[in-house]
């Protein structure tokens, strides 16, 4: 099956071919159709199975029909509700890259971080909200945001709502959302407390399920650097010493980060470029050309960007940050070492990813090999002045987020949100 025959408006189209995607994955063969029909889906799907592009597509595609939207100010006609910044931004950036032939208008909410550019993009008006529960409640309250007019909700990566002590702020979301709406809703695993849920939220729906990606090449040597986050350059550009690793590449959690790394290998003279949603077409295909070419020693790319890519004998990958999915991370080492050639995947791991290389692990049921011989062990040293500028913030908001919500939920007698033991994933 091919996009072509989902009956997908030309500018989604469009935007697919750009990222070289030409057949749908299991998931978006089923679920885009019945989405496009306007039935609410119960779907069984994890991370790396496609599922993003299987409700971001269709929605998309609706809005760009909408002749209503168009007219007056824009409103909020479709929310998506995460448990992760991380994931909430990675479904905002799919929203942007599948719909930037359209006039779909996208913005992403999520706490940690000053609310100010946030706000202002609500009230310059979005079609599309995608939100963490915490921040988007607390906007509700302030009078930033209103619900009223949503067609499409979406509740995505149910189970690890519940799993963070969630409940109770779904359960104040159902309460404003309209109840002539199109509602989606995605969940690992369907114990019954989720279809439980899941009954408060669809209406008649179709059951879609797929079988997660959760193994790794056998042809691919995993290894794995445990280090601080104020030696992570340091330990990358020691590791490029291996004249070895001649093509690589790298993935970065953020557009961000994929600008500074190559930024810093550029000083040191290190042929490299990044890939993502920020870079045009022309750019991306340029770099990939140039990296294919043998021009370009790395190639960082973020997640979503790299989904297209697929390069014939790429031997080496670079995880400069753990993704906080293990089946992500099973999509980005499975670059390399395809069609039986070999491949070495190298992670570099922080102290705060420490708890994602477990749950890699549990996914894949290996055990990655750490590197004894490391020049830059992880230990427990404190942080400088401009690494506590950084990330000190962040620390500690997700600790205190974590535990403060535990604390509420016992209270309430709802889920303790212990998953991660600790890793700090708490509220956001």
């Amino acid at each position: 099956m091919t996009f072509e025959q989902l009956n997908l408006i030309p500018n989604i189209l469009k935007s697919l071919k750009d990222e070289n995607y030409t057949s749908p994955t299991d998931i978006q063969a089923r679920a885009i159709p019945l989405v496009l029909d306007g039935k609410d889906v119960l779907g069984s799907a994890q991370t790396g199975t496609g599922k993003t592009a299987a409700f971001a597509i269709p929605i998309i595609q609706h809005l760009e029909n909408d002749e209503e939207r168009t007219r007056g100010r824009r409103k909020i006609l479709s929310l998506i509700v995460t448990p992760t910044r991380e994931l909430a931004i990675q479904i905002g950036e799919s929203f942007d890259t599948y719909g930037k032939y359209t006039n779909v208008k996208t913005t992403v909410v999520f706490g940690g971080v000053s609310q100010g550019s946030q706000t202002n993009a609500l009230r310059a008006g979005v079609d599309v909200l995608v939100a963490t529960p915490g921040r988007l409640l607390d906007l509700m309250d302030q009078g930033y945001i209103s619900l009223n007019d949503v067609k499409y909700f979406v509740l995505d990566e149910a189970d690890r709502m519940l799993d963070m002590g969630f409940i109770h702020d779904i359960k104040k979301l159902l309460k404003v959302l309209p109840r002539q709406r199109q509602s989606l809703f995605f969940s690992a695993t369907m114990p019954k407390s989720i279809l439980k849920l899941s009954q408060e939220i669809l209406r008649d729906p179709k059951k879609v399920e797929v079988s997660p990606v959760s193994s790794t090449a056998e042809t691919i040597q995993q290894k794995l650097y445990m280090t601080n986050k104020s030696s992570k350059k340091a330990l990358l550009l020691h590791l490029l010493k291996d004249s070895e690793l001649d093509q690589v590449l790298l993935f970065s959690r953020t557009k961000h980060g994929a600008d500074r790394i190559v930024k810093d290998l550029r000083r040191k003279n290190i042929a490299s470029a990044a890939i993502h949603g920020d870079k045009s077409q022309g750019q991306r295909q340029r770099a990939l050309g140039e990296f294919k070419d043998g021009k370009l020693r790395l190639l960082v790319a973020t997640d979503i960007a790299a989904r297209g890519i697929d390069i014939d004998k790429l031997r080496y990958v670079i995880n400069y940050d753990i993704p906080n999915e293990p089946e992500t991370y099973v999509h980005r080492i499975g670059r390399c070492g395809r069609a039986g050639e070999e491949g070495v995947s190298i992670s570099i791991c922080e102290p705060e990813e420490n708890a994602y290389v477990r749950d890699i692990e549990k996914l894949t049921k290996q055990t990655i090999e750490v590197i004894k011989d490391n020049p830059f062990p992880q230990t427990d040293k404190p942080m400088n002045a401009q690494e506590k500028k950084e990330a000190e913030k962040e620390k500690q908001r997700r600790k205190q987020e974590f535990f403060a919500n535990r604390k509420k939920n016992k209270a309430k007698g709802g889920g303790q949100g212990n998953r991660g033991k600790g890793s700090g994933r708490g509220r956001r």
